[in-house]
């Protein structure tokens, strides 16, 4: 049988995790009682200051006021803020006018209060989002890890393999690469898209974010010379001037291993002929996504046999600071080869990314692979 303070305990656990899990939602009633908590505590402080300066000084009022920019919207943190200002002064002049004598040091820790209560009034009001900065810490965090997800090639029939590699500019965790696949209901069809959104950090993630996002309803319900048009649509919508990407298409038949390729600006495609172990450069060219209307864009198509390979990559693995990026694609097609011949393909975006310079742009690799068929002879040796 349950102990009661066990059971007292369970019920205070369960009523805290609802709170917070009511907090996470943003809800008005979530705020108000978030504020309704630290008001309390703010005059509670108050109380104990007026009473007693030494046990409660300005220190813990400006405690809260920071717990509170964390955990609330503007509005809220503006009658948490003027409560614990106004609060702190009264206190202060109640006791110059009274007996106790007010020192230079509580003048000072009183005007620090009154300029760090406008600091956070003015951090908060800056939030773009216009949630309280843990909350939108939480919720930028966790569309990062939905694109994170999305980004993931299904797992392919027999036959077919896929790897993949990213690493963010200075490994700030948002990045600016990203993809989206689809895999049809018969696991006969692959269709994805490797974009890669102008800038880097967190600014670049967050756009990386909302295109994701349209691509990810676009991708199979629209065919795709239309896909890449609806993109470069939906970039050119944007209010921003710097709103553009580039962009790899690709749909791939997995049973014939057929495909076609469309680029977007994006750097041309790598495909393994396992015949000589060489990567060949792709033909299929095209503007860049957010840049013009009119865009064109050259196709490429091709039929890969078992043992060969398709390579997408973004601009981060092959441009270099005063080099070509022609350069910079034959040292990877090297690379590549390197690799390939020494391990396999095994790993190879890992292996590559490990090779490219540390930079300040997204770095991004995938590799879709044709495993080569076994005789069955050979087999039963």
């Amino acid at each position: 049988m349950t102990s009661r303070p066990a059971h007292v305990w369970t019920r205070v656990v369960r009523y805290v995790q609802d709170q917070v899990d009511s907090w996470r939602s943003g809800s008005p009633a979530s705020q108000r009682y978030v504020a309704a908590v630290l008001l309390a505590l703010v005059t509670a402080t108050l109380v104990i200051s007026s009473f007693a300066y030494w046990l409660a000084p300005v220190g813990p009022v400006f405690v809260w006021l920071l717990v509170g920019m964390l955990l609330l919207r503007f509005r809220p943190l503006v009658l948490v803020t003027t409560w614990g200002v106004l609060g702190t002064v009264g206190v202060a002049v109640v006791d110059a006018l009274g007996p106790q004598e007010l020192d230079a040091a509580r003048v000072t820790a009183t005007i620090t209060l009154v300029v760090a209560a406008a600091l956070v009034l003015l951090q908060s009001s800056r939030q773009r989002s216009g949630l309280p900065t843990l909350l939108g810490e939480a919720v930028l965090s966790d569309l990062r890890d939905r694109l994170q997800r999305q980004g993931v090639v299904p797992p392919l029939p027999a036959g077919w393999r896929s790897q993949s590699a990213m690493l963010a500019a200075d490994s700030v965790g948002y990045a600016g690469d990203f993809l989206v696949a689809r895999l049809d209901d018969e696991a006969q069809r692959l269709e994805m898209i490797l974009v890669d959104v102008v800038g880097k950090g967190v600014a670049a993630g967050t756009a990386a974010l909302q295109f994701a996002g349209a691509l990810g309803g676009l991708l199979g319900a629209v065919p795709p010379r239309r896909l890449v048009g609806a993109a470069n649509d939906f970039l050119l919508r944007q209010e921003s001037d710097e709103a553009f990407a580039t962009a790899v298409h690709v749909v791939l038949d997995l049973r014939t291993g057929d495909y076609e390729v469309l680029s977007a600006g994006h750097p041309p495609v790598l495909r393994l002929d396992c015949a000589d172990g060489g990567w060949r450069i792709d033909t299929a060219r095209g503007t860049a996504l957010g840049v013009t209307a009119d865009a064109e864009a050259e196709p490429s198509r091709g039929r890969l046999a078992p043992g060969d390979a398709l390579m997408f990559y973004t601009d981060g693995v092959v441009e270099r600071p005063g080099e070509d990026i022609d350069a910079g694609i034959a040292w990877l097609r090297s690379t590549a080869t390197e690799l390939a011949a020494g391990s396999g393909l095994d790993g190879l975006p890992r292996r590559v990314l490990r090779r490219v310079s540390r930079g300040d742009d997204d770095r991004a690799v995938l590799v879709l692979h044709r495993l080569p068929t076994i005789d069955p002879a050979l087999t039963s040796r």
